[in-house]
């Protein structure tokens, strides 16, 4: 029986996040203003060209799962990469600090820039839609950010924690990686994450609060694959 985090985007658009979903039983995405990653139900043929009605021109998807990833002709990776996902089943250290504060879309413009500037994954002006995000602020500008992403019955997923060049070696990624953990068991969920498989000093980190490997995943960002020069 799969675990409802093999195919992680599908469960949360299938379950908590089906207001911002767009699709079918066979295939969905998130809105792609808010992030755009897409999911298919299985991978049978049908669940395929689901899936290629999703993706139109000069647009392109991500794609997360445990299994190996399988695409219909008409759609083509133009990159793929192997992921680790981490889950935190045990109760992880409590912190307080007082410089932790709750982001708004007051802070969406800074927080995209911190993102851009440290590129966490996929974040948007609408990522505050999808959970709540947390920061540290210093001398006025935003130093680390964390928050939620996607979501399934009984998991959250605990997302986009960055730190700008000019505040790392602080110990705030691992302040905020551990709020919001905290914030997510609080109530009665199980945080897990992902990170790329090459990031060693990120999946330390993370180990080191007490998430362990549960699965290897595997990404792609797709397109049409008319679209690709040299298809």
């Amino acid at each position: 029986m799969n675990h409802v985090l093999d195919r992680p985007i599908w469960s949360a658009l299938a379950t908590r996040h089906q207001a911002f979903a767009q699709g079918d039983s066979l295939a969905r995405r998130y809105l792609p203003s808010i992030v755009p990653f897409a999911a298919t139900a299985a991978d049978d043929a049908e669940s395929l060209r689901a899936l290629s009605r999703l993706v139109p021109p000069l647009e392109s998807a991500i794609l997360v799962q445990a299994d190996a990833i399988t695409l219909p002709a008409e759609l083509c990776a133009t990159s793929t990469a192997s992921l680790v996902q981490m889950i935190a089943e045990r109760p992880v250290r409590t912190v307080s600090d007082e410089r932790v504060q709750r982001l708004t879309q007051h802070d969406a413009a800074e927080m995209l820039a911190l993102a851009t500037v440290t590129k966490p994954g996929p974040f948007t002006l609408e990522a505050l839609s999808l959970g709540d995000f947390w920061g540290v602020k210093i001398k006025g500008r935003l130093a680390v950010m964390a928050g939620e992403r996607m979501k399934q019955p009984g998991h959250s997923e605990l997302s986009g924690v960055c730190s700008h060049p000019d505040f790392r070696g602080g110990g705030l990624g691992r302040l905020l990686s551990l709020f919001v953990a905290n914030r997510i068991m609080a109530r009665g969920e199980v945080p897990y994450l992902h990170a790329y498989a090459t990031n060693v000093a990120a999946i330390t980190l993370y180990e080191s609060i007490g998430f362990r490997l549960r699965s290897r995943m595997n990404m792609a960002v797709i397109q049409r694959t008319d679209q690709v020069v040299g298809a």
